[in-house]
């Protein structure tokens, strides 16, 4: 050996030495990267796992990050938001993010009783549209030393979900974005101490449908050991879409690509467009405030398309029994409409609420609050449908703010609820892997609907978000007392799920029922004061 070789050697084992010792250095196979310490965990963030959707890649499935770093990577900058039109966003202009945003961020307790940990994946929600990982939580989790935490970003709105419904421009790549971030977590975090054996896959609201969506594909078994849906699953009404194929050509002359046909033309064109100019034109989309909320998600792709991620609709999948057979939670709160709701009490330019608007617009505007504009076959089963919506809700009620929580449980049960029973018994009737179901009543003293609002004269009961705030979302104050001990039972429940031999799950002293075999449908129901074990018919 020569004095080139020797030094060359030298400097690979002093490397993988220092690697070994260091708790900031991680050896991926695509070089070494440095954390973060944040003193009482260790950080990880915006590692790529895909490469930069960009130009060409565009509109494609993603594909795996090859990259070679030719030195440390800096793994300490925060996720940048994936580009959306954000509801949230103060400005008029709601344009935020960045193309290049397919990353993932790992969280690892300071724990030295332990030498590994198990893994939550989290998809944030967002209705397909918005939302990004910064706006999760993980200092809980943390602070309790037992878990990894993984947070994924992934495609939204057009960017990552225009299609044509054909094998051109065939949809999904958000969907298809997380099913690679959750390849790469198998794969890669026992380099940071995690146990790819011990994997929980959790999300909330479209996250929460997107763990469904993941569920129903029948790899899924082998990326995750058990699975948690809260306030969304694959068959609510807002998830797969149908006319996005109008909608892909429409975006294709808002942005300037003129009255094309051809996919393959439209395609190329929006390829060549800046990415803003996309995004921005989703609010052509909206017929009033951010209605329909969610103008581009989910939808059946062609057998033929490029890596395709959903061929047949949700519902009948599971029929079928071609899925994954693994413990799963779903839940929603009581009141889990009351996100879409409180859209109603904005006043618009008249000074007027807008749910004073319904009473003269309200076959106008019931298909896009309420996503079957593209689903009727004809205007008159249309109108139809929304005559017997508003009878069943309101009766001979006005539209009012005296009548907000009727409006409210209409959201609630044709959103939430009513599929969730649905999902339940076709699951249970199809598959074999256990399935537990809660219901959260504890309201919130500044949920999403006073948020929305921006009122707080209006009770609106436990509404969406409320439970999942206190697992993993940011909140706007300090929880309450009872606030902080149900959240310790959260997590504690997770902690149990993920490592349970058998699938079992339990919250705090109720032990979940298992749906599977059960004439009756069970579930937990948890308010402030404690939980318990109840029972309802099935559907």
């Amino acid at each position: 050996m020569n004095v080139i070789e020797y030094l060359l050697v030298s400097l690979l084992i002093g490397s993988a030495a220092t690697v070994a010792t260091d708790p900031l250095l991680v050896e991926l196979p695509n070089g070494i990267l440095r954390g973060r310490d944040n003193e009482g965990y260790y950080s990880y963030e915006s590692i790529p796992y895909a490469e930069p959707p960009l130009r060409e890649l565009r509109f494609e499935p993603p594909q795996p990050y090859a990259r070679r770093w030719d030195s440390i990577f800096n793994a300490t900058t925060p996720p940048a938001f994936c580009m959306q039109w954000n509801q949230f966003a103060e400005d008029a202009d709601k344009l935020i993010g960045i193309e290049d945003c397919l990353t993932v961020s790992v969280y690892k307790p300071k724990n030295s009783n332990r030498s590994s940990f198990p893994v939550v994946a989290n998809i944030h929600g967002g209705i397909f549209m918005f939302g990004a990982p910064v706006e999760q939580r993980h200092e809980p989790i943390m602070a309790r030393g037992n878990m990894i935490v993984v947070t994924i970003a992934y495609r939204l709105g057009p960017i990552g979900f225009l299609s044509t419904g054909d094998a051109t421009l065939s949809g999904n790549f958000g969907l298809k974005d997380q099913r690679l971030a959750l390849r790469w977590i198998k794969q890669n975090i026992a380099r940071f101490g995690g146990e790819p054996e011990n994997i929980l896959v959790l999300g909330h609201s479209a996250g929460g449908a997107s763990v469904h969506l993941q569920m129903l594909q029948e790899d899924f078994s082998q990326l995750a050991k058990v699975a948690v849906s809260l306030s969304g699953n694959a068959l609510d009404p807002w998830v797969v879409q149908q006319g996005a194929r109008r909608r892909a050509f429409e975006m294709g002359r808002n942005v300037g690509c003129g009255l094309l046909s051809d996919s393959v033309e439209l395609k190329k064109c929006l390829q060549s467009k800046d990415a803003s100019e996309i995004v921005r034109a989703v609010r052509q989309f909206l017929v009033v405030d951010y209605i329909p909320i969610n103008p581009f998600g989910p939808v059946v792709e062609p057998v033929d398309a490029p890596d395709p991620f959903l061929t047949q609709y949700p519902s009948d999948i599971i029929k079928s029994g071609s899925f994954s057979q693994v413990p799963w939670l779903v839940s929603h709160t009581t009141e889990d409409g009351g996100y879409n709701a409180a859209a109603l009490l904005v006043k618009q330019p008249d000074g007027r609420e807008l749910i004073y608007h319904l009473n003269n617009r309200w076959y106008e505007l019931a298909p896009h609050l309420l996503f079957y504009r593209n689903s009727a076959k004809t205007v008159d089963e249309m109108d139809d449908y929304s005559r017997d919506l508003r009878q069943q809700y309101l009766g001979n009620r006005k539209f009012s703010e005296e009548n907000y929580l009727h409006i409210q449980r209409l959201f609630s049960d044709l959103f939430y609820i009513n599929e969730t029973l649905r999902t339940i018994d076709l699951q249970r009737e199809h598959g074999g892997s256990p399935i537990y179901y809660y219901v959260y009543d504890n309201p919130s003293e500044k949920g999403i609907g006073q948020e929305l609002s921006n009122r707080d004269d209006i009770y609106f009961g436990t509404v969406h978000r409320d439970d999942y705030a206190l697992m993993f979302d940011k909140k706007t104050s300090e929880d309450r007392p009872d606030e902080k001990i149900i959240s310790t039972k959260f997590l504690s429940m997770l902690e149990g799920f993920v490592y349970s031999d058998t699938g079992a799950l339990t919250y705090d002293n109720c032990v979940f029922p298992n749906n599977i075999g059960q004439k009756q449908l069970h579930y937990i129901l948890i308010r402030s004061n404690g939980c318990e074990a109840l029972e309802i018919a099935p559907i």
